[in-house]
């Protein structure tokens, strides 16, 4: 059995609501875990990056994990984004998590200033020996600018406070070096690609979509965890189009927002530098809800 296991299956990646003056939206924050509660989804994973985390202050941040997390109340995990090209600031942030409660926390690796391998390695490890939580590492090169390599990741994984990662740089051979390098726990980074990396032996996603759609998420990597591969495909094939939505209109969360505003469960507010889709934007979402017959 993989480390990190309570972590398989549909984590989402929450959206922060805003109020029309683009301040916290407490009220609506507990709607949405609410609906997950009910809707089933196995984790909720709020200020990532499609929590627009950029741009919570620190304040802002710990307030929306709090939230989470109490209200939550035990009725659903909760992985807080804790991450930060700051180590210090990374260690603060996952130890406000803990006390808190939350149940794990998904630390990207560190942006902008591009470490070295080396780098990454104490970086994940001073957090990993200074809090005593489940850490998902996550690496996403596409935002942060720099690779964490495969062998970076695998002897990570010897650490008993880190356990899986969310993987999201579109590389399977990437992936296949983890699963068969360590023991940790693989979560897909790309909804359009959770299909082929669990047919490799990951574990879930860390879904953007399932901010919409988790229940057929759920269908997708409950049928793939039970070898029902063409049931998987099914619900692979109906959302392709909707996935691939969200990483090519514009850069995320907005075609999320946009899609939820469609579907009247949130206003659709962003903060700068993110603005909302266009015209032309929202009518091709419009068509792919309407084809995949979630609008």
């Amino acid at each position: 059995m993989r480390k990190g296991e309570q972590f398989a299956g549909v984590s989402v990646a929450m959206v922060t609501p805003f109020t029309a003056d683009e301040q916290l939206d407490i009220e609506g924050l507990d709607r949405l875990v609410d609906w997950h509660v009910e809707q089933g989804t196995k984790t909720l994973v709020p200020v990532g990056t499609t929590g627009e985390s950029p741009t919570l202050d620190h304040d802002e941040h710990r307030r929306v994990i709090e939230r989470v997390a109490a209200h939550a109340a035990g009725r659903i995990q909760v992985m807080a984004g804790t991450g930060s090209n700051s180590t210090r600031e990374a260690i603060e942030l996952t130890r406000f998590a803990k006390e808190v409660g939350v149940d794990g926390a998904l630390m990207v690796a560190p942006y902008y200033n591009k470490p070295t391998q080396e780098g990454f390695l104490r970086h994940f490890a001073t957090v990993a020996d200074a809090v005593e939580i489940p850490i998902v590492l996550y690496n996403i090169p596409g935002r942060t600018g720099a690779n964490m390599l495969p062998k970076t990741i695998n002897l990570l994984g010897e650490h008993p406070n880190i356990v899986a990662v969310k993987e999201a740089t579109g590389s399977m051979d990437q992936a296949c070096e983890i699963l068969t390098g360590s023991q940790l726990t693989v979560l897909s980074g790309d909804d359009s690609l959770t299909l082929p990396l669990m047919a490799m032996g990951a574990s879930g996603v860390v879904s953007v979509v399932a901010n919409i759609v988790p229940k057929q998420l759920l269908e997708l990597t409950d049928a793939m965890a039970k070898g029902d591969l063409a049931k998987a495909r099914a619900v692979h094939n109906r959302l392709f189009a909707l996935c691939k939505d969200m990483l090519t209109l514009a850069t995320n969360p907005i075609p999320i927002k946009g899609a939820m505003k469609l579907l009247g469960t949130s206003n659709g507010v962003l903060r700068l530098p993110m603005t909302p889709l266009g015209d032309d934007g929202y009518q091709q979402l419009r068509k792919t809800l309407e084809g995949c017959e979630i609008l």
